[in-house]
């Protein structure tokens, strides 16, 4: 039996989230658009369109579009040497990888800022591979991003956890009927977690390496 687990990055193991928030309000700002920070902070974990899309509304002067993203894009870009990851997230993929899981990360991120993440990281001898927002047509919530993991996996739903911070990541691995772990270290509520289909939730990479030998992660035996 292959055991899967996949992990989302912003958020989940490297705590980026504030910086897309600040980098997404300062984005808008340019193109001329007000767009409150909490709402901003809710929306990080979809790609890139469907956020300005989520944000902005099917209304929107698309033009403006690609400009903002590329906006967000250099202004993220100037954090990528100090990205800061969160305790415990090398030790805990170490940890799965150890008792046999096969760590895949299924990310929005993709090109220059997944690279940062990934050296932010520093876990590279432990994942098996990435499932980034350039392989799928759809980004989470759609499932798609969670299936092309499984796929690169080599494992079924009922084989696979996905670890996530965000409501698109608990309803992306829900979709995909895969069990969704949430962490509060992206800075979404437990109950917002909970309610889009979380089965456990836990503070941090850390708790969760802390409950490893305890909670759903215990329970898929190989």
């Amino acid at each position: 039996m292959t055991r899967a687990a996949l992990f989302d990055v912003d958020g989940t193991l490297v705590d980026t989230n504030y910086l897309h928030v600040t980098s997404w309000w300062e984005a808008f700002r340019q193109a001329g658009h007000t767009v409150a920070m909490p709402a901003i902070h809710r929306a990080v974990g979809l790609g890139s369109d469907d956020l300005i899309d989520h944000l902005l509304g099917p209304g929107r002067d698309r033009e403006q579009d690609a400009g903002i993203s590329a906006t967000h894009s250099a202004l993220y870009a100037t954090c990528f040497e100090r990205l800061p990851p969160l305790e415990g997230a090398a030790d805990l993929l170490r940890a799965l990888a150890g008792r046999g899981w096969t760590v895949v990360l299924a990310t929005s991120a993709s090109g220059p800022e997944l690279q940062a993440l990934r050296r932010a990281l520093d876990a590279d001898d432990v994942i098996a591979g990435t499932a980034s927002s350039d392989d799928v047509d759809e980004g989470k919530p759609a499932p798609a991003p969670i299936r092309h993991a499984m796929e690169i996996a080599g494992a079924t739903a009922e084989e696979t956890v996905y670890v996530g911070d965000s409501v698109w990541d608990m309803e992306a691995a829900t979709r995909a009927s895969v069990a969704a772990v949430g962490l509060l270290s992206g800075g979404i509520p437990r109950a917002d977690l909970e309610s889009a289909g979380a089965v456990e939730v836990y503070r941090s990479p850390a708790d969760l390496l802390a409950h490893i030998d305890s909670g759903v992660v215990a329970r898929m035996h190989p």
